[in-house]
């Protein structure tokens, strides 16, 4: 299920980014007194009391300005409005009520979602400046001072509150969800087209057809699937069009839900920057992600051609060597049959459950062949492993100290694992811990 949006709206230079960094836990949008600085949405994922959703950073609204610049930010800010879930409006305790706030309170009742009033800049015990707040008529104001952290636990319980709750259906947890995503043109609606073996999306020549998310279930071989079809993601320098924002937070929404993604590439434009960046999109969301060389019947090939490209993927995307590549024509259906059976397999991957027994024979093995390092006199003691969650695999090492743990030598028990269990087309998460935190997990 898709996490819900939280867009946070207000003036400029009201603090907006410095709480977006805040929750955040380092330094993602740019802070600057400047006016203006934050002009389209950043996003990050905040969980609070169990509840997780996606916080969406805006461009700070001029809404009686004619300037080109506010106009632009003013529909950004818009789209992240139509998307959310919530709104959380932010003020300025030290400036005030102004005309401006009282034009994006109005504007935020026309769209008649729950808001959350946030009072900025409210540094000390003394909450009284919020008083004035009132005349917005946005409910109870919340003080707050992002820049030291102050009260954001109360803002957090409200928004929390004013979230729907969890809802996801049985065949949603039945089905296994599968993303198509890439750059505009790269046969991600004909792949679908030719999966399904009707016309459900519209298919075109013309790059950027596809405007929003779309989910279609449908069953092979007794087995239940959802295809998400989303709008191509393209460089940021070339998003001229409002909506193709819209259209990007659709795709990362859709990876997010996915079980596995389909990165489509246009093998006859080659493999690009733009490509890399999708697939790391994937590989940070967790997801087992299967490259999809797409239009591979227009590429000029010789005996060695799948070699090359092969060995260009592994250079390219050295920090997902796991990934799976099948070379494809969704025009004309070549190799199309072996994409579920790979879906399928990866999927098996990223569930794959290890028992605390083998795994900890697997880990023993490495270390006796390969030991830890020493550092400053001392050496890293590989105490015990086990494997704490699934999609993706998910493993807990205990150590004496994790400070002695070099990401090298991390590296290689991660392809340790690799090499005693296949996890072929999966990212897997491996944490180091000392024994003392926590409770080590029972076999």
């Amino acid at each position: 299920m898709a996490r819900p949006i939280v867009a946070v709206v207000g003036r400029p230079n009201v603090g907006k980014s410095t709480f977006f960094n805040k929750m955040a836990g380092r330094r993602v949008s740019i802070v600057d007194d400047m006016p203006g600085v934050t002009r389209d949405r950043i996003y990050t994922d905040v969980e609070w009391c169990g509840r997780r959703f996606t916080l969406v950073d805006t461009g700070g609204l001029e809404l009686k300005s004619d300037d080109s610049m506010w106009r632009h930010i003013k529909r950004q800010a818009e789209l992240a409005m139509d998307l959310a879930e919530v709104i959380l409006f932010f003020t300025d305790g030290k400036a005030g009520v102004t005309p401006g706030d009282h034009d994006i309170a109005d504007m935020l009742r026309h769209t008649r979602k729950p808001v959350v009033l946030a009072v900025n800049k409210v540094d000390g015990p003394d909450s009284s400046a919020i008083y004035d707040f009132y005349e917005l008529d946005m409910g109870d104001p919340v003080p707050v001072s992002a820049e030291q952290s102050l009260g954001l636990g109360d803002l957090l319980d409200e928004i929390v509150s004013k979230l729907s709750p969890d809802e996801e259906t049985a065949d949603d947890d039945e089905a296994l969800k599968i993303a198509v995503v890439g750059k505009p043109n790269s046969g991600k609606s004909s792949l679908v087209n030719r999966l399904l073996g009707y016309e459900r999306v519209i298919v075109s020549p013309v790059a950027g057809t596809t405007r929003d998310a779309v989910d279609t279930p449908f069953e092979y071989e007794g087995r239940k699937y959802i295809l998400i079809d989303t709008a191509g993601i393209r460089k940021k320098s070339k998003v001229g069009e409002d909506v193709e924002y819209y259209s990007v937070v659709r795709s990362i929404s859709a990876i997010r839900r996915a079980d596995v993604v389909l990165v489509m590439v246009d093998a006859a434009e080659g493999f690009t920057e733009q490509d890399v960046k999708i697939a790391a999109l994937a590989h940070e969301a967790g997801k087992p992600g299967i490259i999809v060389m797409n239009k591979w019947d227009a590429v000029e090939k010789d005996d060695a051609t799948v070699n090359r490209m092969t060995a260009r993927l592994k250079e390219d995307l050295k920090f997902m060597d796991y990934f799976r590549v099948l070379y494809i024509s969704a025009l004309n259906g070549q190799r199309v049959k072996n994409i579920l059976p790979a879906v399928r397999e990866v999927y098996e991957h990223t569930s794959l459950r290890v028992s605390t027994g083998v795994l900890n024979d697997v880990v023993g093995d490495a270390v006796t062949v390969n030991p830890p390092p020493t550092h400053n006199g001392r050496r890293l003691k590989i105490l015990y492993c086990t494997e704490v969650s699934v999609c993706p695999p998910s493993f807990v090492i205990f150590v004496n100290d994790p400070a002695l743990m070099h990401f090298s030598y991390k590296r290689y028990l991660e392809n340790s694992l690799r090499k005693a269990f296949d996890f072929s087309g999966t990212p897997i998460r491996i944490t180091v811990r000392a024994k003392n935190e926590g409770d080590i997990p029972k076999k």
